[in-house]
């Protein structure tokens, strides 16, 4: 475990040294160049290469989400002078490395009643989940009684949970250091009305507002040399769910470091497909033929957990995720209590 941290350290330091040294490229050179782009480049590989040095899922996945794939991106749009590190005049250093780093995004100010209201829903919604964690944990107890579509529905709404916490945590921490309102990391998907809802508005809408310039905007605009305008849109979601399945199968292989088979890569061209669909019929009906919110909502959300059950827990469950992150958090615990290092070997998890 003391090995872990350690390379956890040297991983982020290495992160942080090498965002430091992209930041004085784009001061030497300021405006778009194959030098500001040759310059940059070999940190983007060194990127996907880091969290290689990690094996526990907490660190090793959260490592791949972060530094692989959002800073990536980030970094890559500002070799070409885009993105959120671009800006006239230059961000500062002690912004730009958080900013970078972590999937942060400034809101616009809203009036104080409005933050406020927001702000004590949110706590009341995130307390809710925070105490529904236990129970998941309790009804995994019964794993071998109850049906596995049972144990997979836990598994779903215990990994969104998670991730939004440990978002939230993040996003907390950034805007007490850049003391900025920053925008929330999910916005209740469970009430998304339609495919196109869940995914550009309300699911993880940090990677979505990533995905946009550097993969949505390209595409589409390239589209309509050989497209009419209209159907634009379409290649470019496809372009952008296949870029996610491919960043998902990297996330995926650093948390198990099993061969990948491409379900993941399949689950989110499915959605893709699915979604294009979706925006090609309401624009040949034209708003003409609406289904309720109330309707074609649950419909959308029912559709994203089952293929999820399909094609993105297995290979999830092949590597024994849900049993390495059981047994790193009752590390973490144990860890606490004793007040030393306690290695995942030293625990079980007694209901798997």
């Amino acid at each position: 475990m003391e090995g872990e941290i350690n390379n956890f350290i040297l991983v982020w330091l290495t992160a942080v040294v090498s965002l430091c040294y992209c930041y004085q490229v784009g001061k030497i050179f300021p405006t778009v160049s194959k030098a500001r782009l040759l310059a940059i480049l070999p940190v983007s590989c060194l990127f996907l290469y880091l969290p290689l040095n990690l094996t526990s899922i907490h660190f090793g996945g959260t490592t791949s989400f972060f530094i692989s794939w959002l800073c990536n991106f980030k970094i890559i749009l500002f070799a070409f002078n885009k993105g959120p590190l671009s800006s006239n005049p230059p961000i500062p250093l002690s912004r730009f490395i958080p900013l970078a780093c972590f999937p942060i995004r400034f809101k616009v100010q809203e009036s104080h009643v409005n933050l406020t209201k927001k702000r004590d829903r949110s706590m009341l919604n995130y307390a809710i989940k925070v105490a529904m964690l236990p129970v998941f944990v309790r009804v995994y107890f019964y794993k071998n009684i109850l049906h596995p579509k049972i144990i997979l529905f836990c598994y779903c709404l215990h990994m969104y949970f998670m991730l939004e916490m440990m978002l939230v945590l993040v996003t907390s921490m950034a805007k007490a250091l850049l003391r900025v309102e920053l925008e929330q990391p999910f916005d209740e998907p469970y009430l998304s009305t339609s495919l196109q809802d869940f995914w550009g508005r309300r699911w993880n809408p940090m990677a979505s507002n990533i995905l946009h310039p550097t993969v949505y905007q390209p595409v589409r605009s390239a589209s309509t040399r050989f497209v009419a305008r209209k159907w634009a849109p379409i290649p470019a979601v496809l372009a952008t769910f296949f870029v996610s399945g491919l960043m998902h199968e990297l996330v995926f292989y650093n948390i198990g470091r099993l061969k990948p088979t491409g379900e993941v890569m399949a689950f989110f061209l499915l959605h893709g497909l699915s979604l294009s669909v979706e925006i090609g019929i309401k624009k040949m009906v034209k708003g003409k033929l609406l289904v309720a919110g109330f309707v074609s909502g649950p419909l959308a959300v029912a559709y994203v957990i089952y293929s999820s059950f399909w094609l993105f827990f297995p290979p999830l469950l092949r590597c024994n995720a849900e049993l390495k992150g059981c047994t790193e958090s009752l590390a973490f615990l144990e860890s606490l209590k004793t007040r030393r290092l306690v290695s995942p070997s030293e625990v079980s998890c007694p209901f798997l």
